[in-house]
């Protein structure tokens, strides 16, 4: 795949007026703007308000003759898919077609399936391979308007793979000019030379791979897939330590297929994130609220396992515990690339309102990445990163299935899709 100039972008600096600004768009809680302007300046947001209380000398001030007229669309801040394993070698399609066949999961690894051929697949692709592969799977969630994106490892699963899927992460963010956040997952799976020796494994990941990574700045946060198919809350408890030595911020994969009190753990080591949560309890509830740790969650998956486990919205809401949403784009269980269908499957499935979808792929997204200081609202001072989207209804970006709206999005301040 060629590299793609983003710097070759059109600049989006100058007065962005004629703008219906969502009640997302500045704060959570805050009323729509009929009539909003956006001022980017150097790529940044220099201002954003009504028109009627934009300071008359501001285009002269910053020596702005562009304007751009928004035509009244919806403008939404940039979306944030907060939870990816997008960085893989193969696929898993034919599994897919032998589960709906009525294979079972036994009669599927023998085969040579599950997790185990992701890693094969991923050990054998070369790192351009995994590049061109992923870049693939990233415009699609580029063209609905995802400025910032969390690229998880766990398919490598030994320092050099590992390693090289956490290098893709980081180069897809420089070509493509979006906000990339690396999460290590290390600790995803036994890689098949360590069967049955699982605190082996453990004790690699944390005296060897995790430090080696991190001191080579490719680690941005640390997850652990904590389940009985995955590790326990001791092993999981062995990475965090290591994690919080390093000073870097955590997340969890945290029950999904059964309540195992991962929830708490995060919890108490003040995790940015714990995601799935389908079985969650009140105690982890609790716990998160007490922590701030956000609840993510992934109907991609829910919906592709045929999961009747619906994670406890309505105690999450009730307790305050923010939600995000996400794709948990993988190949295995969730091979979502539609943000805006996570949004509808979340709010079809699960319930939630419209404002919460919003505000799940926007701020809540952001704070699930530690990003909420740059990212998931228009403020002064941030990157320019918003959509214009062709309605002035926020609802018709979560009811729609399968509509590819024409929308233009400012990304990192260049205007990334201008139909």
């Amino acid at each position: 795949m060629s590299k793609f100039d983003f710097s070759a972008l059109p600049s989006a600096d100058g007065v962005w007026h004629h703008l219906h600004l969502a009640p997302q768009a500045l704060e959570p809680t805050s009323a729509a703007i009929a009539d909003g302007v956006i001022v980017v300046h150097q790529g940044q947001i220099a201002w954003v308000g009504a028109q009627k209380d934009m300071p008359a000398d501001l285009s002269k001030r910053l020596d702005l003759d562009r304007q751009h007229d928004g035509g009244g669309a919806l403008v939404t801040p940039g979306l944030i898919d907060c939870h990816t394993h997008l960085v893989y070698g193969g696929k898993r399609s034919h599994e897919f077609a032998m589960r709906l066949a009525g294979a079972g999961y036994e009669e599927i690894a023998k085969a040579g399936g599950g997790i185990a051929s992701t890693v094969r697949a991923t050990r054998e692709a070369s790192e351009q391979e995994l590049f061109d592969s992923a870049a693939l799977r990233l415009q699609p969630l580029l063209d609905e308007g995802v400025c910032a994106i969390e690229i998880k490892s766990g398919y490598g699963l030994s320092l050099e793979h590992e390693r090289i899927q956490l290098r893709v992460a980081r180069r897809l963010g420089e070509v493509f000019g979006i906000t990339v956040r690396t999460t290590f997952l290390g600790a995803h799976a036994l890689p098949p030379e360590y069967a049955g020796r699982s605190q082996d494994y453990i004790d690699l990941v944390c005296n060897s791979m995790l430090p080696a990574l991190a001191q080579e700045g490719l680690v941005d946060a640390v997850d652990v897939f904590c389940e009985r198919i995955g590790f326990s809350l001791a092993e999981t408890e062995q990475v965090f330590r290591s994690a919080q030595s390093l000073g870097l911020p955590l997340k969890l994969h945290a029950e999904q297929l059964s309540s195992m009190g991962g929830a708490e753990l995060a919890a108490r080591y003040g995790a940015l994130s714990c995601d799935h949560i389908e079985h969650l309890t009140a105690e982890g509830i609790a716990a998160m609220k007490a922590s701030g740790t956000l609840a993510v969650l992934l109907p991609g998956a829910y919906y592709f396992l045929r999961d009747t486990q619906l994670p406890p919205i309505e105690a999450l809401r009730q307790a305050g515990v923010p939600m995000a949403v996400s794709t948990d784009h993988n190949p295995g269980t969730s091979p979502a690339l539609s943000l805006l269908l996570m949004m509808n499957m979340a709010s079809t499935i699960f319930r939630l309102t419209v404002p919460e979808a919003i505000a799940g792929v926007t701020c809540n997204a952001a704070k699930a990445l530690g990003i909420q200081d740059s990212h998931g609202s228009i403020a002064a001072g941030r990157p320019a990163n918003f959509i214009l989207w062709p309605c002035q209804d926020e609802a018709d970006l979560v009811y729609w299935i399968g509509q590819h709206p024409s929308c233009k999005v400012v990304r990192q301040g260049r205007i990334a899709v201008n139909p």
